[in-house]
């Protein structure tokens, strides 16, 4: 039996890990390890939507990280 290897930066899998932190970032960075600019940065840059909630609260900043990753 092989092992499956993961990578958890793939958009795809950063979404899925994003539904299954009921599309919490601060509950995702927590997962990933990392402080939650980084974790805005990562969700900008593969163009996931944030949840209403996280909208209210980095929406600014996530829009800011969009427009200098198009720039």
């Amino acid at each position: 039996m092989t092992s499956i290897t993961v990578d958890p930066l793939n958009p795809r899998v950063l979404a899925r890990n994003y539904d299954y932190a009921q599309k919490n970032v601060r509950v995702l960075a927590m997962w990933y390890g990392c402080d939650i600019e980084r974790m805005l940065e990562l969700l900008a840059a593969n163009d996931i939507e944030l949840s209403r909630n996280d909208r209210i609260q980095f929406g600014a900043e996530y829009r800011s990280l969009q427009r200098k990753r198009s720039a």
